[in-house]
């Protein structure tokens, strides 16, 4: 999948004592561009749950490289890097907007749910979801 471009402008209330962004942020930054790309991709948190299916996180990773500052504005590039049917991939990049530093990588990890908690293969619950996220996916 192509990446996208999600732009944050970091908050005073991310910020700790020494004035850098809290490490747990770049985690809630790595969400807001992942609910972004699946919304602008067609197959978004919104859609997906009124289909009767839910995402949980099954492992985040993070690699913090330099800080983040107050009144700073962030770019997270966002991809999806694999999807199974059952489990899907996403990478991020967050860099600093004015001088492009890379602050932090990351990735996370997905499944699918239903209601009850069981695993779901979206290819058999939800065929046209599942289409749509094959396709953006693989680029197609």
């Amino acid at each position: 999948m192509e990446a996208v471009f999600y732009e944050h402008v970091v908050q005073y209330y991310e910020t700790d004592r020494m004035g850098c962004v809290h490490h747990s942020n770049y985690i809630r930054w790595f969400e807001e561009a992942r609910t972004w790309l699946m919304a602008e991709g067609g197959f978004g948190y919104d859609r997906m749950e009124a289909l009767g299916v839910m995402s949980p996180v099954l492992k985040a990773e993070a690699e913090y490289r330099t800080m983040s500052r107050y009144g700073e504005t962030v770019v997270i590039e966002t991809r999806a890097e694999w999807y199974t049917g059952t489990r899907i991939a996403f990478s991020y990049a967050v860099r600093d907007k004015a001088t492009g530093a890379l602050r932090c990588q990351g990735r996370t990890e997905h499944c699918f749910i239903n209601e009850k908690g069981r695993p779901v293969s979206l290819k058999k619950a939800c065929p046209a979801y599942h289409q749509t996220v094959e396709a953006a996916v693989s680029g197609g």
